[in-house]
């Protein structure tokens, strides 16, 4: 399957035969490129200009907005509402796992806090976790490696920084690397990822937003 990042929260993810399947798309309103994308299925994980500008995607057939479990186009979606152990944190914000023939990638939306070890159990098994690392309403680098402690996937792309002086204050990437022990990256354009090609051990990559 391919994963491609646009900023912020939005990624693309394909596979051959299967339905495109765009998460969070950003109003362009926040600072941001305008997005070209077309997509089977939007999802969204929660109401904020950042994550649920849905009319920025052409060639929509479904929406989805909240929990539930779904199956698309041989596309298994499953949407679970996460909130951390952190009485502070009432927000909503819906977590979701897609599973692309056997690979399963993980969007933590806008999570919060760092959930607690149950919760994270009843993700089942993933493969690749798309994480929010810049702070602002979402997790910050400690937290967000504490979180891939939990998750312990066999990818991580972080998501939800800084990108463009103009949009959102967030961080930059460089702290979670250095909060995860990892220098200077060179983002890819796109990860090109099949289940046979997934390790043990959890890798970090860095995506280029694509324009």
């Amino acid at each position: 399957m391919d994963i491609t990042w646009y900023g912020l929260s939005c990624f693309r993810l394909t596979e051959r035969g299967m339905i495109s399947v765009v998460t969070d798309p950003y109003d362009p309103a926040i600072g941001l490129p305008k997005l070209t994308l077309r997509a089977d299925v939007v999802t969204v994980s929660h109401e904020a200009r950042g994550h649920s500008f849905i009319e920025g995607v052409k060639g929509t057939r479904r929406v989805i907005q909240g929990p539930g479990e779904y199956e698309i186009g041989g596309v298994f979606i499953t949407g679970v509402r996460m909130q951390s152990d952190d009485e502070n944190d009432s927000k909503s914000n819906t977590l979701y796992v897609f599973n692309f023939n056997d690979v399963s990638v993980a969007h933590l939306g806008d999570l919060a806090g760092v959930p607690s070890q149950k919760q994270i159990e009843n993700l089942g098994a993933v493969d690749i976790a798309l994480v929010p690392v810049g702070g602002g309403n979402a997790l910050n680098p400690s937290q967000a490696a504490e979180v891939i402690s939990l998750l312990e996937p066999s990818i991580v792309i972080p998501m939800h920084y800084k990108t463009y002086e103009k949009g959102p204050k967030l961080r930059t990437v460089s702290g979670f690397l250095k909060e995860m022990g990892i220098g200077k990256q060179d983002p890819l354009p796109t990860l090109k990822v099949a289940k046979s090609s997934l390790s043990e051990e959890t890798q970090v990559i860095v995506l280029e937003p694509s324009k």
